[in-house]
């Protein structure tokens, strides 16, 4: 596998080092389909359009496609820095004019491949690792897991602070979704497992899911994970996912914009922004 090499002079131009490591988000599903990428992609939008110097690693070490929704073709990627042949900085590629810019950045994954996957549990705390130094450069770090509840997925997801749940009114959404809190919370019982359920028809039927979710969790594993807030379906997303560009981009007043701003607010506010969204 061959990769290319950066030229030091093209290297983008990093944000200036914070004195502390920027708040990192996880964001997780227990199941594909659910809209998770996107959100993932447009909570880097709203968190930039706030004004917080954003980093969007695409955490998904199998099936890596934050590079297809947002139609860039990067350099090198996650799997170059894995192989050694680029520092993970190196990597990382602008979008909407970058984090200097009111865009973000992102860090690629290999998109189409299962290359990293299966590796050894020793890298994989190495690169949550690198992620933790490279969090210094930003304020915000939106880490894109994969769906599923697999080993490294946990590992990874230990780099994180909260892990955002993205949910569906689908039954095997809403159970695989609990499996992975379950799951996490072994894993990793620091991070915070916090709700937000996207695709919903309205307000009412969103709330529903929500407490489904989180009666299972209260019943079953003595706590109840917050409400971070609620996505209404809205056909502009497919749009912009179709024409590889963020929704921010396309129409910033999109009802799904909204939403998941009232999200990243939530976020940023923390203990007191989720309890007002609950």
């Amino acid at each position: 596998m061959s990769f290319m090499m950066r030229k030091s002079g093209d290297r983008p131009t990093r944000p200036a080092a914070r004195v502390a490591p920027a708040s990192i988000i996880a964001v997780a599903s227990g199941k594909g389909g659910v809209g998770k990428t996107f959100m993932s992609i447009t909570l880097a939008s709203c968190f930039a359009r706030r004004g917080r110097r954003t980093l969007l690693v695409d955490g998904d070490l199998g099936l890596a496609n934050v590079d297809v929704q947002l139609g860039i073709a990067p350099e090198t990627d996650l799997a170059a820095v894995v192989a050694g042949w680029v520092e993970l900085d190196d990597a990382v590629t602008p979008v909407d004019g970058g984090a200097r810019e009111r865009g973000f950045d992102v860090l690629p994954g290999r998109s189409g491949s299962g290359a990293l996957a299966e590796m050894p549990t020793a890298e994989v705390a190495r690169l949550a690792a690198s992620l933790m130094a490279l969090s210094l450069q930003y304020d915000q770090v939106i880490l894109d897991l994969a769906a599923g509840i697999d080993q490294n997925i946990m590992r990874l997801g230990k780099a994180a602070e909260k892990a955002l749940m993205v949910i569906t009114d689908e039954p095997t959404s809403m159970t695989d979704a609990y499996a992975f809190i379950k799951v996490l919370k072994g894993h990793a019982p620091n991070v915070e497992p916090v709700i937000a359920i996207n695709q919903a028809v309205d307000r009412e039927s969103g709330r529903r899911t929500y407490e489904a979710v989180a009666r299972a969790c209260q019943t079953f594993l003595g706590f109840r994970p917050s409400l971070a807030g609620i996505v209404l379906k809205d056909p502009k997303v497919s749009d912009c996912i179709r024409r590889q560009k963020t929704l921010a981009s396309v129409d910033p007043n999109a009802q799904a914009i909204h939403d998941i701003d009232r999200i990243a607010e939530a976020l940023v506010r923390g203990h007191e922004g989720l309890r007002d969204a609950s």
